[in-house]
């Protein structure tokens, strides 16, 4: 082996360090994911365990599930880049960044129940069982730790700015997701003689839950997009800040209006509102969420 790594003009210091910055990334994160379950089951106020265990509530397990992948997807932010120039910074960093993320993710479901949501109690609904409400609880998590990943690999350093930059994407995440039900809520409305948004997905309308999962993702990978446009600097953060809503904005309009394009395309002769919102068809529901996604992504890259 080290004949090989001779060959090829590899220092072999170089992998031992990679190696130990990796296991110490790797070590930490599954200690965060493994401590987001046991948060999870104590922000809604019941044991993660017999919940899931004892009493197979599939909506919990929906809900933590949503949360442990948003915390992932956070931590691919907090790992990319450069390591750090010792061993002890690099564990700090990723306990910094990682910790921070957790609380992010666990103040935006806040959040998104008591504003966007306001109308439900998911505490209670996900206790019920209620698989429409897990699902929508995930997709929330999810949606902002796209946005706050985007924010981790777009700033430099680790100091209070950094945070306050993190802070910024975070509540533009957070403003963007609630603008973007009001006018899913209008829609129904519209679409449904008046009636209300919240109210079905309290009774457990699997396919409206699905649609919705889907235009909160590609709102989160539409509003990353403003990190191909802006210039991280630290003296600057209120520009960037509205920056990052302005852009964030354009792109969600951009993208609605894409994914209502595809759609028509994807899903020709088929009656979306007579299907997902009257019918609760969860097979076209899931063909609207794939096209809405895959539209931010598809977007999103020709931004980079």
């Amino acid at each position: 082996m080290n004949t090989f790594i001779e060959l090829i003009g590899v220092d072999p210091n170089f992998n031992y360090r990679l190696l130990t910055i990796l296991a110490i990334d790797v070590s930490i994160a599954i200690l965060l994911l493994g401590a987001m379950r046991f948060l999870s089951g104590l922000s809604a106020q019941v044991n993660s365990t017999e919940e899931l265990a004892k009493e197979d509530n599939f909506a919990f397990g929906i809900s933590v599930a949503g949360s442990i992948l948003a915390l992932g997807i956070v931590l691919t932010g907090a790992i990319s880049g450069e390591a750090a120039p010792s061993y002890a910074m690099e564990a700090i960093g990723m306990l910094a960044y990682g910790g921070y993320g957790l609380l992010l993710i666990k103040v935006g479901r806040f959040i998104h129940d008591k504003v966007a949501l306001q109308h439900l109690n998911k505490n209670a609904l996900i206790k019920e069982k209620n698989l429409t409400i897990g699902i929508i609880d995930a997709a929330g998590a999810i949606a902002t730790a796209i946005v706050i990943r985007a924010v981790l690999l777009w700033v430099d350093g680790l100091n209070l700015n950094t945070f306050i930059a993190i802070t910024s994407g975070f509540i533009v995440a957070q403003t963007m997701l609630l603008i973007v039900t009001r006018l899913r809520e209008k829609q129904y409305a519209n679409n449904n003689q008046e009636d209300c948004l919240q109210e079905a997905l309290s009774k457990g309308q699997l396919a409206l839950a699905i649609r919705y999962s889907g235009q909160a993702i590609s709102t989160a990978l539409a509003v990353t997009a403003a990190s191909y446009f802006l210039t991280y600097d630290p003296d600057t953060l209120v520009m960037n800040l509205l920056g990052w809503l302005i852009i964030g904005v354009i792109m969600t309009l951009l993208v609605a209006i894409l994914t209502a394009i595809a759609k028509r395309i994807v899903l020709w002769g088929i009656n979306l509102v007579e299907e997902v919102d009257q019918q609760h068809n969860i097979g076209v529901a899931s063909i609207e969420m794939a096209t809405s996604i895959a539209i931010a992504m598809i977007l999103t890259a020709l931004m980079t």
